[in-house]
């Protein structure tokens, strides 16, 4: 049974609920604190539209991805463009090049992995910028690394919502059991939809990008479900119940849902999750309790919905297209 605390209140799931959800964290009052969080300053002016997502590697540089780039964009810490992976020598070589990055990820030896949707191919690029492998993957859509060499990877029309590869491209293990919510497959395909992310005790995070009710999923290294986040207070209620009405609608037509979940990012120390639902960020510690939420506005004061969330220990790091991506101060923890 796992305590729900909303700023210093507490509620106690009844017996009943924690047998049935044992893992799960499920608010049931309605959260009512939210504080505006202004952004200090935009860094990486020169990207903007096409934004994808931001990382920071094991020497202090930071890599973005845009979409369509042939490229991922290499910034030292002072924001001056020092490189990009494929290196410039480097993608003449045959499939080098990037077609439509869509996701990527940097491990700990500086090596970069990508979701190119546009080649259906997981790219693995070496430190030095150089291609490494290319892994066949049907229309890939989020990665991340995870300890021991092996790359977690979601897609669209999977089996399961996470394929774990090891750098050689051979599957290691899939896990995550996926939502089938209606009658056509291709709404239910893309209500799997999902964005990963990764902390340093090699636990994985799946967040449903277009599941009706806001929801991430926290696997173990070998891939058990070990905790669950499903909003389903009263002030998600009513867009849960218009999207759940879409796809009712949707049976008969063409699918057309709108995304919920925007961003999804974890503290790789801390494991404290945050996670993005339109201008909305909330933050949670690793239990899964909702520690505070916040609305995103740029130092123009203009609202800001995160496409992208990096946790640094002092700052956050938030990216959004057409936007860019801006500096935020990190906020502290109110005494729980």
């Amino acid at each position: 049974m796992r305590r729900l605390c909303t700023l210093g209140i507490s509620f106690l799931l009844g017996a009943a609920l924690a047998a049935i959800l044992p893992v799960s964290a499920r608010a049931q009052e309605q959260y009512q604190f939210e504080s505006d969080l202004l952004a200090k300053r935009r860094v990486f002016e020169s990207v903007g539209a096409g934004f994808r997502a931001v990382r920071r590697g094991p020497n202090g540089n930071y890599y973005v991805l845009t979409a369509p780039a042939p490229a991922v964009v290499i910034f030292d810490a002072a924001g001056i463009r020092v490189g990009q992976i494929p290196s410039e020598s480097a993608a003449a070589a045959k499939g080098a090049s990037l077609v439509y990055g869509e996701s990527f990820d940097v491990d700990r030896e500086g090596r970069v992995a990508v979701c190119d949707r546009g080649a259906n191919a997981v790219k693995i690029y070496s430190p030095n910028g150089s291609l490494a492998g290319t892994i066949s993957v049907p229309a890939p859509v989020s990665i991340v690394f995870l300890t021991g060499g092996e790359i977690a990877v979601s897609r669209a029309g999977g089996e399961r919502l996470v394929t774990v590869y090891d750098l050689a491209g051979n599957v290691v293990r899939d896990f995550g059991d996926r939502e089938e919510i209606a009658n056509q497959p291709d709404i239910n395909n893309q209500v799997n939809f999902g964005h990963l992310a990764a902390d340093d005790a090699g636990n994985s995070y799946f967040a449903f990008d277009y599941l009706p009710e806001p929801t991430v999923r926290k696997f173990d290294h070998q891939g058990y479900l070990s905790l669950e986040i499903s909003l389903m207070t009263l002030e998600f209620q009513p867009a849960a119940q218009a999207a759940r009405k879409a796809i009712a609608r949707s049976e008969t037509g063409v699918p057309s849902l709108h995304r919920i979940i925007s961003a999804v990012s974890v503290d790789p120390q801390t494991q404290d999750v945050w996670l993005a639902i339109g201008t909305l960020l909330i933050h949670f510690d690793k239990e899964g309790q909702r520690i505070a939420s916040f609305r995103t506005f740029t130092p123009s004061g203009a609202r800001l919905e995160p496409a992208m969330i990096l946790v640094e220990p002092d700052r956050l790091l938030i990216g959004s297209d057409p936007q860019g991506t801006y500096e935020f101060p990190k906020p502290a923890r109110l005494p729980q």
